[in-house]
C-alpha cells in the first residue's frame, strides 16, 4: 500500500518578499501530488492543458487551463502532472493577513480580506478573466519585489470585484475550522486518489481511519456533507471524463479505467455526477473543439 499519510506543507516566502512566488516549466511541479494543506492561500494559474481539480471534497475536470484560488488549511492536491500538456504553472502562496491587519481593514484593500473569505471553498475563475490575471501573473516573474508586490495587490482586487467565478465546495469545507482533522482525512482521500481503480472496501477505510463503519460513514458525511461512496464514485467519474476527453477508446474501457466494475453502474453514476450520458459528453466534447 501506498503512503497515504497526509502532507502538511511548510511555505517560506520568497528572499525579499512577503509572500511565495514559484512559476514551474509544464509540470514540473511534482511536490504537490498528494493531498496537502498550507495556513497560507493559494493562488494558481495553470496555462493551458486539462486534467483534475480536487480541492476540499470537490473534484472535478477542467480544460484549456485554470485559475484557482484556494483558502487557509483548505486539503487540495497538485493540478498539473505528466499528462496535464500544460506549458506553464504559476504559483502563489501567502499568509491570510500578509500586508498587515490595518492595511487589510483600509476601504481601498478590505475587499482582499472579502475575497479570502469566498476562497475558504476553493475558487475556479471563468475563461476570460483567467488569460487577463494569468498574464500578469507569469509577468511576475520578471518584477522586482516592490513591482511583484503592487501586481499582486491589483490582481487580488481584480479576482475580488470579478463575477466571472464559481465556489467550488458550496457549503464551505467542514475542514477548514477543524484543522486537528486534516491528517484523518487526507489520508483517506489520497487512499482514494492512488487505489480508485481497484475495489474499495469500506471496512478497510474505516480501519485505516481507527473507526468503526458506522461511526467513519457519520464522520465523513460531517466532514465533506458526502457519503464515502459518493465520494468515489465522483472521483472515478472525474477521471473518466478526463479519459473522454483525452483519449480515443471505447465507453466501455473507460468505465473499467475509471474503476467501475459495473457498465450500467457506470452510466448511471456519471449521469448523476454531469448531467448527461459519457457519449452525450464525448460528443458535446468533441463539437465544442471543432
Amino acid at each position: 500500500m501506498k503512503n497515504t499519510r497526509a502532507s502538511f506543507e511548510v511555505i517560506e516566502p520568497s528572499f525579499g518578499s512577503s509572500f511565495t512566488y514559484t512559476n514551474f516549466e509544464q509540470n514540473s511541479n511534482i511536490r504537490s501530488h498528494v493531498w496537502h494543506y498550507h495556513p497560507e492561500v493559494e493562488l494558481v494559474y495553470v496555462n493551458g492543458g486539462s486534467g483534475k481539480r480536487q480541492i476540499g471534497s470537490h473534484i472535478s475536470y477542467y480544460a484549456e487551463g485554470d485559475l484557482i484560488l484556494i483558502g487557509s488549511n483548505l486539503p487540495h492536491c497538485g493540478f498539473t502532472d505528466d499528462t496535464t500538456g500544460n506549458k506553464r504553472e504559476t504559483v502563489i502562496q501567502m499568509k491570510p493577513d500578509f500586508l498587515g491587519e490595518t492595511f487589510m481593514a483600509l476601504p481601498e484593500t478590505k475587499s482582499i480580506s472579502a475575497l479570502f473569505e469566498k476562497a475558504r471553498g476553493g475558487i475556479a475563475f471563468g475563461p476570460d478573466v483567467r488569460y487577463l490575471v494569468g498574464e500578469r501573473m507569469e509577468e511576475m516573474a520578471t518584477m522586482h519585489p516592490f513591482d511583484r508586490l503592487l501586481t499582486l495587490i491589483s490582481v487580488l482586487h481584480d479576482l475580488e470585484q470579478t463575477e466571472d467565478y464559481k465556489t467550488l465546495n458550496a457549503e464551505t469545507f467542514a475542514l477548514e475550522t477543524h484543522v486537528q482533522d486534516n491528517d484523518r482525512i487526507n489520508m483517506v482521500f489520497n487512499f482514494v486518489k492512488d487505489n480508485f481503480r481497484e475495489t474499495i472496501a469500506l471496512d478497510e477505510v474505516a480501519d485505516m481511519a481507527s473507526m468503526t463503519v458506522p461511526s467513519f460513514c457519520r464522520y465523513f458525511k460531517k466532514m465533506t456533507r458526502k457519503t464515502f461512496v459518493q465520494f468515489v464514485n465522483e472521483y472515478r467519474v472525474v477521471h473518466a471524463c478526463k479519459l473522454l476527453a483525452e483519449k480515443p477508446i471505447p465507453i466501455s474501457e473507460v468505465c473499467y479505467e475509471s474503476g467501475f466494475n459495473n457498465f450500467s453502474h457506470f452510466n448511471k453514476s456519471f449521469k448523476e455526477v454531469t448531467g448527461k450520458s459519457a457519449s452525450q459528453y464525448r460528443m458535446e466534447l468533441k463539437a465544442h473543439l471543432v
